[in-house]
C-alpha cells in the first residue's frame, strides 16, 4: 500500500495536493462535531453559498478570490447573528432572509458585468491539484488558529450548544460565542474551497464527524475520530481521483460519505450491527424471564 500510495504521489503538485487533503480534513472534523451540536448541517450549506457574492466581487476587482469569499462571508455572519438576536425576529426567518439575499446580491453582480468569463469552476467544486505552497501556507495557518480557537473556548461552546438558556444564566455571553463560532465555520468552509469547492465543502464538514458520533458518546474522542476520518477521506479520495483521472473533490466528499455509511452499518456503539444484537439480547432476555409451565 505505501509503494502505491508514493507511485501516485511522485509529482510536486500531487504531493501538495496530498498535504492539502491532511490538512483540510484535520480542521473539518472537529468543526463538523460543533456543527453537529449546534444543529447546523444546512445552515452550513447556505452559508456556503451566501459567500458566493464574496467571490464574485473579488474576480471583479482582481483580488484573491477566497479572500473576498471570506470577508464577505464574515459580514454575512454578523448579520445574522445580530438579526437572530432580536426577539422580534425569528432566528431561523434571519438566517434565511438573510442568506437568499445574499446569494441573490451574487447573481445580481454576476449577471450585470457583460462579457463577464472569470471561471468559477475551482470555486464551485474545488480544484486541489492545483494548490500553491502559499496556499498549503494559507491553510495551515487557518486550520491552527481555528483549532485553537475551539480549544480554548471548549467548554463555553459545548455549554452554550446544549443549553442556551442555562449558559446565558451562568453569564456567558451567548451571542458573542455564537458569532465566535459562526466565524470559525466561515473559515473553516473558505478553507476547504481548494480541496473540494464551496458545494462541496459542507459535506466534507459533516460526514466525518457524524460517522465519529456513532462510535463513542465521549466528545474529546469523537473531536478525534473526526478529524481521523477527515484525514483518511482526503488521503484516500485523493489516491483514488489520482488512479483513475477523475475529480478528486467529488471523490474526497464520496469517500467521506462511505465512511459515513460503513460507521453507521458496524459502529459498535450506535451501528445497526450493534442494534440488531441489542435487539435480540433483549428478546432472548425477555424469553428467558418468561414462566415455565
Amino acid at each position: 500500500m505505501g509503494g502505491t500510495m508514493n507511485g501516485l504521489f511522485t509529482d510536486g503538485f500531487a504531493r501538495r495536493a496530498l498535504l492539502e487533503a491532511v490538512l483540510v480534513g484535520a480542521l473539518c472534523g472537529p468543526v463538523g462535531v460543533h456543527v453537529l451540536l449546534r444543529r447546523l448541517p444546512f445552515f452550513t450549506i447556505a452559508m456556503g453559498h451566501a459567500t458566493f457574492p464574496g467571490v464574485v466581487l473579488a474576480a471583479l476587482l482582481g483580488l484573491n478570490l477566497y479572500l473576498g469569499t471570506w470577508v464577505f462571508g464574515a459580514v454575512v455572519v454578523v448579520v445574522i447573528a445580530l438579526l437572530g438576536a432580536r426577539e422580534q425576529v425569528d432566528e431561523t426567518s434571519a438566517i434565511g432572509v438573510a442568506l437568499a439575499g445574499a446569494f441573490a446580491l451574487g447573481v445580481l453582480l454576476l449577471s450585470a458585468q457583460a462579457g463577464f468569463s472569470k471561471d468559477l469552476t475551482a470555486y464551485l467544486v474545488g480544484s486541489i491539484i492545483t494548490v500553491q505552497p502559499a496556499d498549503l501556507a494559507a491553510t495551515a495557518i487557518a486550520g491552527v488558529a481555528v483549532l485553537a480557537v475551539l480549544a480554548v473556548l471548549h467548554k463555553e461552546l459545548v455549554f452554550a450548544a446544549f443549553d442556551r438558556a442555562g449558559a446565558a444564566a451562568a453569564g456567558y455571553r451567548v451571542l458573542a460565542l455564537d458569532l465566535a463560532f459562526l466565524l470559525l465555520l466561515e473559515v473553516a468552509l473558505v478553507t476547504a474551497i481548494p480541496a473540494v469547492g464551496v458545494i462541496l465543502s459542507v459535506a466534507l464538514i459533516v460526514a466525518p464527524a457524524a460517522a465519529a458520533r456513532l462510535w463513542t458518546d465521549r466528545l474529546g474522542t469523537t473531536m478525534a475520530l473526526a478529524a481521523a476520518f477527515g484525514v483518511a477521506s482526503g488521503v484516500a479520495g485523493l489516491a483514488i481521483s489520482q488512479r483513475w483521472q477523475i475529480a478528486a473533490g467529488a471523490c474526497i466528499v464520496l469517500v467521506a460519505a462511505g465512511l459515513f455509511a460503513l460507521s453507521l452499518l458496524i459502529a459498535p456503539r450506535y451501528g445497526l450491527a450493534a442494534r440488531l444484537r441489542w435487539e435480540a439480547g433483549g428478546e432472548v432476555s425477555a424469553l428467558s424471564r418468561q414462566p415455565r409451565r
